[in-house]
């Protein structure tokens, strides 16, 4: 979904509490993903939004593909960082991972190789719990953004896999981190992913949305509770 729709719901929640930048991953940018992508252009996306709108330190959150490229924006630049908020990020780094979410990657690479039209669904139902129905797709004709995802997932997929993410240089951030997790959400894959950012970061919190998975995030369905949230993460910030 589009950043701008999908964070609508937490912009207004947050009112002048906030002078929200709000983006779209660099790999969206046009019509196909782009060529020799790499986090590091996510990384510079973030650097450009944020000079661009005068911040030199400022507070960053991702959902998702946004959550990985968060995590690797955090490794580059920490002293940009006040605080790091990342719901339930799609990667955070091939670095210690347990069984169960090196299965839930292999997975996700046999996913990669299907047509469009069985990858999509099946994505879907590999990052919810199990017996939790994925949400159905709106009715009518997809929006023209859609197009762009299946080809887009795949390479980011394969970046994952590939990328070596600095876990010293996270380990090093001073800032804290909140951590938003769906308690429908496919526990093999997000949780453990919040069990090594625990390890991972000094100042961290997590937080558990228990009625969420990753297909109704808080930012679109709980943005009350997820703006108090970043209220108290951002009053812990140094500075």
């Amino acid at each position: 979904m589009p950043a701008a729709p999908a964070y609508a719901a937490l912009v207004d929640a947050l009112g002048s509490d906030a002078d929200p930048v709000v983006k779209d991953l660099e790999l969206y940018a046009g019509p196909q993903p782009p060529a020799g992508y790499s986090l590091d252009d996510e990384a510079d996306g973030i650097l450009r939004a944020a000079e661009t709108a005068g911040f030199e330190r400022f507070h960053l959150l991702g959902y998702s593909g946004g959550g990985a490229a968060s995590a690797w924006f955090a490794s580059r630049h920490p002293a940009r960082l006040l605080s790091l908020a990342l719901l339930e990020p799609a990667w955070l780094g091939n670095e210690g991972l347990g069984p169960e979410e090196a299965a839930a990657w292999r997975t996700f690479e046999e996913l990669a190789q299907l047509p469009d039209a069985e990858m999509m669904p099946a994505f879907v139902r590999a990052q919810v719990a199990p017996g939790v129905e994925p949400p159905a797709p709106p009715p009518g004709p997809p929006p023209p953004w859609m197009a762009l995802r299946p080809p887009a997932l795949r390479v980011l997929i394969g970046t994952f896999l590939t990328a070596t993410l600095d876990v010293d240089a996270l380990r090093a951030v001073t800032a804290p981190v909140y951590f938003g997790l769906g308690g429908r959400s496919n526990p093999d894959y997000f949780a453990r992913c919040a069990e090594r950012a625990a390890g991972i970061f000094g100042d961290f919190t997590l937080d558990v949305y228990e009625e969420r998975h990753h297909f109704d995030p808080p930012h679109r369905t709980e943005p009350e509770r997820l703006a108090g949230a970043l209220r108290e993460l951002w009053a812990r910030a140094p500075g």
